[in-house]
């Protein structure tokens, strides 16, 4: 026996504390992993979250999530794993349950990871939008996709300039992407190109920040997405959040909008989270019918009747164009794409073989040419033929990206990437961007948000 002091007494009562506790593990990618600690388990007595492990983002795994973010009960911060070693960390953290929180992958990859799970002697677990979602002041609206790489911020854009023209404001809230200094990145405001610079984003945060930023509006994003929600309502008429991947929503949405994409029919159904999306909607946006087989837009029609018949059904195109067509006809191009769309997304191209093919251009086989970790992308993802996803999660693989550009012997550069990639890459070749916007088909999104304008926004 110890004698019975003050000090030891605490100590005590400390481990008692802890042994009561469920010992989980929360599965991520830097995104929803924290957003779900923040919201659910930072504060919560009954568990101690002993660990997270990543996945799909290179160079996450090794860190720690921060003390300053962990609160009182984590004075430590917890750190952060790679998935494979999962089993390993089960056993040695006495883990009782494991908790997924990322997106984009199968309803048949979700199950396997669960039997891992399971096999190792825990129990394994989703959270859903009753402990997950906060709720604004403002009223929201939430553009979330059946898989990523669907057209969210090209519909995201539409509505921000629908409310501008009627001298609205609106604050996009983006889904995370935090692969820095993550106590830096609690709440991060962009509104200018040179936030980017400062903030240090990797070339997937400017695929999604960057576009809002030309297209004159005011991004948040970062880890802490109670103090942005609370932070973005100081100057925001209308929030609208625009979704990673394809989970569900931060926020307690007033307008729920989920696009679907006719060129992965089926997928509506068959992803995690996105089918949730698909069956939660208000709104499905079947978007892309200018370049999807009819076959393919009616499969996904039947399935928004079969799945969600309350939501409202709307057609939406996806115009794709080059900022110099004569330029590009017969010239021997290199195609880059958006990343995730290409990766994790699971696509075999994207707008920039559409430009390509429409406009006659000789498109390079990029995979000759890949060095270092991009020539690893095109082993794991081996659906991948021809095109260049736009990866680029630190400066290591940004210089390795612009020496698989620069090798390539093109003619010309088919930017397809919504980052501007001259801004941050010595490219020795011109570049021709290719953009994509949406196009909304005999006005059925401005009739839907002129609606939700009407009951939900305040005029001043």
């Amino acid at each position: 026996m110890f004698p019975l002091t003050a000090k030891n007494l605490n100590k005590l009562v400390t481990e008692l504390y802890l042994m009561a506790k469920r010992n989980v593990i929360i599965m991520g990618a830097a995104g929803r992993d924290f957003h779900n600690f923040n919201v659910f388990f930072r504060n919560n007595h009954a568990y101690n979250v002993v660990a997270f492990t990543a996945a799909q983002i290179p160079d996450i795994s090794g860190r720690k999530y921060p003390a300053t973010l962990s609160g009182r009960h984590y004075p430590d911060g917890i750190p952060i794993f790679d998935e494979k070693e999962l089993p390993r960390l089960i056993k040695y953290y006495n883990v009782e349950e494991v908790v997924l929180a990322y997106s984009d992958i199968s309803n048949e990859e979700v199950m396997q990871k669960g039997a891992l799970v399971i096999a190792n002697g825990a129990s394994f677990s989703l959270l859903g939008p009753t402990d997950t979602m906060l709720r604004s002041v403002k009223p929201v609206i939430a553009v979330c996709a059946v898989r990523t790489g669907s057209g969210k911020s090209a519909l995201s854009r539409f509505i921000v300039n629908h409310f501008r023209r009627h001298d609205m404001h609106v604050v996009v809230i983006r889904h995370p992407m935090p692969y820095g200094d993550l106590a830096k990145q609690a709440v991060q405001r962009f509104e200018t190109v040179e936030d980017l610079e400062r903030h240090n984003c990797t070339i997937e945060e400017r695929e999604e920040y960057e576009p809002h930023i030309i297209n004159g509006a005011i991004v948040y994003a970062g880890v802490d997405y109670e103090k942005i929600i609370r932070q973005a309502e100081k100057e925001a008429d209308v929030i609208l959040w625009d979704g990673g991947n394809n989970d569900f929503p931060f926020y307690k949405p007033d307008l729920f909008i989920t696009i679907a994409d006719p060129h992965r029919p089926g997928h509506e159904i068959s992803y995690y989270p996105g089918e949730s999306n698909f069956m939660m909607a208000d709104v499905i946006v079947i978007g892309k019918v200018n370049t999807a087989e009819k076959s393919n837009i009616e499969l996904v029609e039947r399935h928004a009747r079969e799945f969600n018949p309350g939501a409202k059904t709307v057609h939406g195109t996806l115009e794709i164009s080059a900022e110099d067509i004569p330029s590009i006809k017969g010239k021997r191009a290199i195609v880059i794409e958006d990343g995730p769309t290409l990766t994790h997304g699971g696509m075999h191209y994207g707008a920039g073989m559409i430009a390509a093919q429409k406009y006659g251009a000789k498109v390079i086989d990029a995979r000759k040419f890949a060095v270092g970790s991009i020539r690893g992308v095109y082993q794991k993802y081996e659906h991948l033929d021809r095109i260049l996803p736009a990866v680029g999660y630190g400066p290591k693989q940004m210089k390795e990206l612009q020496d698989t550009i620069n090798r390539s012997g093109c003619d010309i550069v088919l930017e397809a990437t919504p980052a501007n990639l001259g801004r941050i890459m010595k490219i020795n070749k011109p570049i021709v961007n290719i953009t994509y916007e949406f196009g909304e088909i005999r006005g059925g999104m401005t009739k839907i948000l002129g609606e939700f304008e009407r009951k939900h926004v305040r005029r001043k």
